[in-house]
C-alpha cells in the first residue's frame, strides 16, 4: 500500500449531497496527493451516484453501530487499545457523544496497525461528528488534524457535545472554511485560532457545462428562469414564486422551473395554485445532473436563487448550484447573504437584492429578461469568475498549500518540488504550537481523571 500523505474521515463519503467532497478528493490524487479514506457511514447502498463506481473500493468503512461498539470491546479485552481509550470510555458517564471515541479508538487502530507508513494528519468536512472523531484522534494517538466549515454547521447553534464546539477551534492546526465571509466571521467567534483560518473555496469541475453551452441550441433559452435545490426554507422558494407572480402581473413573459425535492414540496405547489401559475412556474422534482446540464445550457436565460436565512438561524453560504449556473454561463439573481456576493458580484456576474423582498426580486428579474444582451455579458463575466476563482485545479492548489503549512501532512519531495511548496513545508520546521504537535498524555488507572485528560473541552 502506498504511504497516505493524510487522512481523511468523513461520516457519509461518497454521497450525492456532498459532490464537492468527492472532487477534492480526486483533484488531489490528480496531484499526486494519496488520501487514506475512512467513512464513519456506508453510502454504497445509494441510488444516485454523480462519481466513478470505483472510489467505493478505496474508502475504508467504519462498522455499524452495534459492531463497532462489539469490536472496541475485543479489542479492549485483548489488551490492544491504549490506556487512554480504555479509560476515556470507563469514565465517560453521561458526557453526549461517545460514539466519537469509539470511532477514534477503530481508526486509531487501524493506524497503528500501519506502523510508520500511517499518515500523522487528519481532515473532515463539516465542524460536526467527523472533525469531533477527528479530535479524539489527536487526543489519543498525536495526529494534528483540521475541517472544512461549511455552512449550518457553523451558523445553527450546536446541540449538546463532547468536546464541545470552542475546542474544535482551539486544537485544530488548520481551519478551512469555504468564504471569506465565514471566514471573518470565524476569526471574529474564535481569536485564538485566527491565523489557523483560511478560506478555500470549493472547487468544481467546470468543463461539462462549458462543453454543454458550446453545443447549445438557445432558441428555448429566452424567457427561462431556472433555480435548483433542495424545497426547504433557506432556498426562498417562496420568494421567488411570488416573484414570479409580480412577473405575471407586469406582463412579461416567461417560464420558471424549479429542480428539486423537500419537504416544502406540497406547500409550495398549493402556493402556485393559488397564485394561478400553473403555466408560469413549475415543480419539476429532482432531475440527473445531466438533465440539469442541459437545462442550464439549452433553456434557461437566468439563473435565480432567493437565499433567505431560516429561524433557526440557518443558511447557504457558497451554494455549488450558482457556481454550474456561472460555468454555464448565465448571469445570477440571488440575495446579498453569507458567501454569495462572493460568488454574484452584483452588476457585473449577475444581480442582488436583500433576502426576503420578493418584489425586489421582481426588479432584478424583470431587468434581464427585457435586456437579452446584458444577460450574455453577465454571462461571461460569470464564467471568467469562476474560472479564476473556483475551478477545481485553482481550489485543490490551494487547499494543498494550507496542508503544508499548516499540518502534519507527510512530506513529499516529488510532490513540494512540483506543486512549488518546498517552502511551504519547510516552515513547518518552525510550527511549534500545540496544535501542530501534540505529544499524547500517558495515564494511569488510579490518576486518570477524563475532564483533565479532555483539557475541560
Amino acid at each position: 500500500m502506498p504511504r497516505p500523505h493524510l487522512a481523511y474521515i468523513f461520516e457519509r463519503f461518497p454521497t450525492f449531497t456532498q459532490t464537492f467532497c468527492v472532487r477534492e478528493i480526486l483533484e488531489l490524487e490528480r496531484l499526486g496527493v494519496k488520501p487514506l479514506i475512512f467513512s464513519i457511514r456506508d453510502t454504497r447502498a445509494e441510488d444516485i451516484r454523480h462519481f466513478p463506481a470505483e472510489l467505493f473500493d478505496r474508502v475504508h468503512y467504519l462498522p455499524q453501530e452495534e459492531k463497532l461498539v462489539e469490536q472496541i470491546k475485543q479489542w479492549r479485552e485483548a489488551n490492544l487499545l491504549p490506556q487512554s481509550v480504555v479509560l476515556t470510555l470507563r469514565q465517560w458517564g453521561s458526557r453526549p457523544d461517545k460514539m466519537r471515541v469509539y470511532e477514534a479508538a477503530y481508526i486509531g487502530q487501524v493506524l497503528r496497525k500501519m506502523g510508520a507508513a500511517a499518515p500523522r494528519h487528519a481532515h473532515s468536512h463539516f465542524a460536526g461528528i467527523g472533525a469531533r472523531t477527528c479530535w479524539w484522534l489527536r487526543k489519543f494517538h498525536g495526529l494534528s488534524y483540521s475541517f472544512t466549515a461549511h455552512a449550518n454547521d457553523i451558523f445553527c447553534q450546536p446541540e449538546d457535545q463532547t468536546p464541545a464546539f470552542p475546542a474544535l477551534f482551539a486544537d485544530a492546526s488548520l481551519i478551512v472554511t469555504v468564504s471569506d465571509y465565514t471566514a471573518r466571521q470565524l476569526r471574529e467567534r474564535f481569536p485564538f485560532s485566527a491565523e489557523r483560518v483560511k478560506r478555500v473555496y470549493n472547487g468544481l469541475d467546470l468543463t461539462p457545462f462549458i462543453e454543454a453551452r458550446s453545443r447549445a441550441n438557445r432558441i428555448k433559452a429566452l424567457g427561462g428562469i431556472l433555480s435548483v435545490g433542495r424545497l426547504i426554507e433557506k432556498k426562498g422558494y417562496d420568494d421567488l414564486i411570488n416573484a414570479c407572480g409580480f412577473l405575471r402581473d407586469r406582463g412579461l413573459a416567461f417560464k420558471c422551473r424549479i429542480v428539486g425535492e423537500g419537504p416544502l414540496e406540497e406547500t409550495l405547489k398549493a402556493q402556485i395554485t393559488r397564485l394561478k401559475l400553473q403555466g408560469q412556474v413549475e415543480l419539476t422534482g429532482p432531475r440527473s445532473m445531466a438533465e440539469i446540464v442541459a437545462m442550464l445550457a439549452e433553456q434557461t436565460q437566468i439563473f435565480a436563487l432567493a437565499c433567505k436565512t431560516e429561524k433557526d438561524g440557518g443558511k447557504d453560504n457558497l451554494p455549488t448550484v450558482l457556481m454550474e449556473a456561472m460555468a454555464a454561463s448565465l448571469p445570477c439573481v440571488s440575495t446579498r447573504l453569507a458567501g454569495v456576493p462572493e460568488m454574484v458580484v452584483d452588476g457585473e456576474t449577475g444581480l442582488l437584492c436583500n433576502e426576503g423582498q420578493p418584489e425586489q426580486l421582481t426588479g432584478l428579474l424583470g431587468a434581464l429578461l427585457h435586456d437579452p444582451a446584458q444577460c450574455e455579458r453577465m454571462g461571461q463575466e460569470g464564467l471568467e469568475h469562476a474560472k479564476q476563482h473556483f475551478a477545481k485545479e485553482v481550489t485543490a492548489r490551494h487547499l494543498l498549500r494550507a496542508y503544508a503549512r499548516l499540518s502534519d501532512i507527510r512530506y513529499d519531495a516529488a510532490l513540494a518540488a512540483r506543486e512549488g511548496l518546498r517552502w511551504a513545508f519547510f516552515s513547518r520546521f518552525f510550527n511549534r504550537s500545540a496544535q501542530f504537535r501534540h505529544d499524547v498524555q500517558k495515564v494511569r488507572d488510579k490518576t486518570f481523571d477524563l475532564a483533565r485528560f479532555m483539557g475541560s473541552a
